[in-house]
């Protein structure tokens, strides 16, 4: 069973690998199967979606199917499935099996954060996405490991080439070809944020220095959830009168459910790894459906779970003491992806798994850190300076499992405003300078284009007259896709940028609120 598992174990990674890499553009406005059907299976951000938007996508409610498997195997998602814990599991390798951490009760920090979250959404703010383990997962190769990887490999083969040695570069220019058209990204992406989220995944690796799966053990809120709906599964461990509670099988169980001590067995931790079966030398453990083994209630303690409670209570209020929340004001900055929700309504949604900022093509889609507030902590923000919202490109809504971002055809997209380009004229070249520009004109995506000119003559500083084309900007035409503000000559400070106003998913942010008949 033990081999089982590792090949299951083994299978899932790949899967999930596979299906991530594969969550890219191949070309096409089109992605095949990407890796949020991991998410679509995961029964806490139903929950939570749930609780806090009261509606969840259809494709969530996929998730049953691994409560209806907890219910009747306990937490083998966790032991067999889950590749965060697989990565877990295998730099666990790394450190010499031991008895684990003295402080028995820590296993009950995962169930306090668990209350904290579900409390949390009720109260509607939705922010599981941050803990939730295969949301972490994917952000941080999204945003940061993946990327990082990409750009060593890249360097690697870039550095063999420079050799300039002739059958040296012929073999490696074949293997790196090769690695791009299966593992290597289409073009280098960089998030604001890599270093930092690639820093809080690798220390969540390096605990398991300090105790083996120290993440599986006492902070995955998922695993929490799970083990409580395992309490009532029906395979359970037995274990007969031949044990002698040597204790070996305490030093290789994976979740510390004290598997040494008959009575104080915790079904809820366990992960069905099948160690103890495997290294008990009296072979007193089984696992089956025919008995009822009485094991040790779960027992999170009232004082905890209010305190849990009162935590999660008190962290609304002040989460959302924003100005965001303010009648009538709006963070010009804050440019949502287009089919984005109402903001309220997104953030109640958006479990920041950072799908839509790998899947976008100009790589533009970049992670918040409080442009939108602690509320609103990495989800996905547009900034134009780093890359445009492609005219045809509708990925960021097929990828993301939730509804936060609406799932549009082309032909809605082309409609939907994002925000409104804005014109500085002390730095735009044909209004400052007196010199020949049309760049943004040119490369407005829009089929009538939103930049227009106007011809004006001016007088340069030598008294010669010329005549250029100033532009402007249409209210009606410009969508914010902010290709002009990303293509604009003025490389430093664009002479012409996006700001939010203008967007199709608010009735307030609006440049102008007096009547249509001004913009006219």
């Amino acid at each position: 069973m033990k081999n089982l598992r590792r090949l299951s174990q083994a299978l899932f990674l790949l899967i999930f690998l596979f299906l991530f890499i594969q969550t890219e553009s191949k070309g096409k406005d089109e992605l095949g199967y990407p890796v949020k059907i991991f998410l679509d299976f995961d029964p806490l951000l139903l929950i939570t979606t749930l609780l806090s938007a009261h509606t969840v996508e259809k494709a969530f409610y996929l998730s049953l199917i691994l409560i209806f498997v907890t219910a009747i195997f306990g937490r083998v998602f966790c032991g067999w499935i889950c590749p965060l814990g697989t990565l877990n599991n295998i730099v666990s390798t790394l450190k010499k099996p031991s008895f684990p951490l003295q402080r028995e009760e820590l296993y009950k920090l995962k169930y306090y954060i668990l209350i904290f979250f579900i409390v949390s959404s009720f109260l509607g703010i939705q922010i599981t996405g941050i803990l939730d383990p295969l949301s972490f997962l994917i952000r941080s190769l999204s945003i940061s490991i993946y990327p990082a990887f990409n750009y060593m490999i890249t360097s690697f083969f870039d550095s063999i080439y420079n050799l300039r040695i002739p059958v040296v570069i012929d073999i490696s220019e074949y293997i790196y070809s090769l690695l791009k058209r299966t593992i290597l990204l289409f073009q280098q992406s960089y998030y604001k944020q890599g270093f930092f989220i690639g820093f809080l995944f690798i220390s969540i690796l390096a605990l398991n220095f300090i105790e083996r799966r120290f993440w599986c053990k006492y902070l995955c809120p998922l695993g929490a959830l799970l083990g409580i709906l395992s309490t009532f599964s029906l395979l359970k461990r037995s274990v007969s009168e031949g044990c002698t509670e040597c204790g070996k099988c305490a030093t290789i169980c994976q979740s510390n459910a004290l598997p040494d001590r008959k009575n104080r067995w915790r079904q809820s931790e366990c992960l069905f790894c099948w160690n103890c079966d495997d290294i008990c030398p009296n072979n007193a453990v089984s696992f089956g459906f025919s008995k009822e083994i009485k094991t040790y209630a779960l027992n999170l303690g009232r004082r905890r779970v209010l305190m849990s409670t009162i935590s999660a209570v008190a962290a609304v209020p002040i989460l959302k003491q924003n100005p965001l929340n303010k009648e009538n004001f709006f963070n010009p900055l804050l440019i949502r992806p287009p089919g984005a929700q109402p903001e309220k309504d997104f953030l109640k949604k958006c479990v920041r798994c950072g799908e839509c900022m790998k899947v976008c093509l100009t790589n533009g889609l970049q992670p918040t850190f409080l442009e939108a507030g602690l509320e609103g902590l990495w989800t996905p923000i547009l900034i134009p300076k780093i890359g445009y919202c492609e005219y045809r490109c509708t990925l960021c809504g097929q990828v993301c499992p939730t509804g936060a971002i609406k799932r549009l055809s082309v032909e809605e997209k082309t409609k939907i405003k994002i925000g409104l380009a804005m014109i500085d004229k002390g730095r735009c070249i044909p209004y400052a300078h007196k010199r020949s520009c049309i760049v943004c004109e040119e490369v407005c995506p829009t089929p009538k284009k939103a930049i227009w000119f106007e011809k004006v003559e001016v007088v340069d500083k030598e008294g010669l007259k010329l005549v250029l084309l100033q532009p402007h900007v249409d209210l009606h035409l410009c969508i914010g896709c902010g290709i002009c503000e990303t293509k604009c000559p003025v490389v430093d400070k664009p002479a012409i940028y996006v700001t939010s106003i203008g967007e199709s998913r608010s009735k307030d942010n609006q440049l102008i609120h007096l009547g249509e008949n001004l913009y006219r």
